[in-house]
């Protein structure tokens, strides 16, 4: 069993273990309570208030999620007791000697990261803000001062907004959770960037994800389990098209859960896997769904709570609930609510997943044929302002006191001052604008003719603290128009040697004169009859004129050959 205790005002759980000793302690905070321009606060206070304490023989570390950061570790009691006790002394007046060179590691961090498939889904569904946020590097980093970092951390690292969990016997002697009073902070409303759903986008990776967003519950943790294995056997064991089949859940604190499914492809079967992905989706949506398969879904979650190690296991996901208000169940509960599903309840779950469905499709396929939305990418609206012209084609940019507008081939994309999540702005002048809905418009002003009074409107526009200052790009990454392009080109060619022209001159010269002379004498063979002892004379005169006609123009051919290259 689970005991609910308390220490130094902190709600604490314990449970037993028959392994070593572990313990976490877990704030209701984390990147889907920040902005994009300040992204990356939460991340960095768990950074500074760990660094002090250096290496350890026993395990420790920090993790951020959108909507949680937990401090954990695993050790002896005292070793516990000095972590956590040393991690709420730093939370309580965060070290910030360390500032920048942790921010240095942050976006190291962010920059080596592997790319996974679903990274992009959250900014797709709720854009650029609250549980969006986990799709955009920590730009926030740059202009964070120590005692922005000092307030954050007073807001939400506090007692009444923590839970700490024990998988032990005992809560370690001289254990002290110091930490300021304040109050508990309810999970973020999740915004949403799609006008309908189900709906896709279109994506770089060779693979087809679903995400759906459905009621947390039973039925739908087992209908997971459910449509991995039907997803297996049609796209692997049936079809061999896919390798990786993989499905989650994860709820969100706020009564919803996010489905989540995945299959991989080659890139000459991505259409193969698409179409059978979303057959999937259509025969578990009308309910064709087998008993065995809810009943193994059900046996390997039955299995999960089993061990000895059931309760243990389960604390941070129970601190979750703690933390977020919502309901705590037994073990025994929890057999009961697994026996108690049905193939009726998973069909309901199905329809739940399809009607708010987001799917991620491979490039060069679209889902419009099985009934899905294309996510939007450009904007219905424009704002009214003065009109820069691209030097380039036919673009151009409308910057008003409202907001900007970019009007293309290619669609139209706007991002009000009111709507702009964040403005990046470089030393060289360019600027991008972030909108709430995900819509990105960037700004070169080499390719406009615009001029400083424009960007001045945009900056003035969109509040200060939305802004981020980028650092200072390479000269040569920056964009420059066609006809400059062309002229630095030129002008970094390299100039010839002297005896280069001079060979060049003297060949052209004889190619002229010998090459002249052999037309002339070709086109008198042919309109002139010619003594038959003279024809084969002529003729032989005519091939060598033009043979050495060639190899004199060789050196032209060859010097212009090789400047190009």
């Amino acid at each position: 069993m689970i005991q609910h205790l308390e220490t130094d005002g902190v709600p604490t759980l314990l449970a037993p273990t028959g392994g070593p000793m572990r313990a976490g302690l877990t704030f209701r905070v984390g990147t889907a309570d920040e902005t994009l321009a300040r992204h990356g606060i939460t991340h960095l206070v768990e950074h500074l208030v760990l660094a002090p304490l250096g290496t350890a023989d026993y395990h420790f570390n920090g993790a951020t999620g959108p909507t949680f950061t937990t401090f954990h570790m695993q050790g002896s009691a005292q070793d516990i007791a000095t972590f956590l006790t040393s991690v709420c002394a730093n939370l309580t007046d965060v070290p910030t000697g360390r500032l920048e060179v942790e921010k240095d590691i942050l976006r190291t961090e962010w920059s080596s990261r592997g790319s996974a498939a679903i990274d992009d889904i959250p900014l797709w569904r709720h854009g650029a803000r609250d549980h969006g946020l986990s799709s955009y590097p920590e730009w926030g980093l740059g202009r964070l001062t120590a005692e922005e970092l000092r307030q954050w951390a007073a807001r939400w690292f506090t007692r009444e907004n923590a839970v700490l969990w024990i998988a032990g016997d005992r809560v370690p002697e001289g254990l002290r959770l110091n930490l300021p009073a304040g109050t508990r902070q309810p999970v973020p409303a999740a915004s949403s960037a799609l006008p309908t759903t189900p709906a896709y986008f279109v994506h770089g990776s060779r693979a087809v994800v679903l995400d759906a967003v459905v009621r947390r519950r039973t039925a739908a943790n087992v209908f997971a389990e459910v449509m991995e294995r039907e997803l297996f056997r049609a796209l692997r064991q049936d079809a061999g098209l896919s390798y990786t089949i993989g499905s989650g859940y994860e709820p969100r604190g706020d009564g919803q859960a996010h489905l989540r499914a995945l299959a991989d492809a080659l890139a000459e079967k991505q259409d193969a896997v698409l179409g059978g992905f979303i057959d999937v989706l259509a025969k578990l949506r009308v309910g064709r769904i087998e008993q065995s398969d809810l009943d193994a879904a059900v046996a390997k979650r039955m299995d999960m709570y089993a061990t000895a190690e059931a309760d243990a296991t389960r604390l941070p996901a129970y601190a979750f609930n703690l933390l977020t208000g919502e309901p705590n169940h037994t073990i025994d509960e929890h057999l009961a609510q697994l026996k108690a599903v049905t193939v009726a309840d998973l069909h309901e779950v199905a329809q739940e997943a399809y009607a708010s469905a987001l799917l991620m499709v491979p490039d060069g396929t679209s889902a419009d044929w099985a009934g899905f939305t294309a996510a939007p990418t450009s904007s219905e609206a424009t704002v009214s302002g003065t009109t820069y012209h691209a030097r380039d084609d036919d673009s151009r940019l409308l910057v008003g006191t409202e907001g900007v507008s970019h009007l293309s081939a290619g669609g139209t994309l706007t991002v009000t001052y009111a709507d702009c999540a964040a403005l990046l702005a470089w030393p060289d002048g360019a600027r991008q604008l972030i909108g709430h809905d995900a819509i990105v418009l960037h700004i070169e002003p080499t390719l406009f003719d615009t001029h400083p009074a424009a960007m001045h409107v945009i900056d003035s526009g969109v509040p200060i603290d939305r802004q981020i200052t980028m650092p200072p790009r390479d000269p040569e990454s920056i964009p420059q128009p066609r006809a400059l392009r062309a002229a630095r080109e030129h002008l970094a060619r390299p100039k010839r040697a002297g005896w280069e022209i001079l060979l060049m001159v003297l060949s052209g010269l004889a190619t002229l004169v010998v090459g002249g002379f052999t037309l002339l004498l070709t086109i008198g063979m042919l309109i002139s009859p010619t003594a038959e002892e003279d024809v084969a004379v002529l003729w032989g005169a005519v091939v060598i004129g033009w043979l050495l006609t060639v190899i004199l123009a060789l050196p032209i051919v060859l010097l212009t050959r090789g400047r190009r290259r």
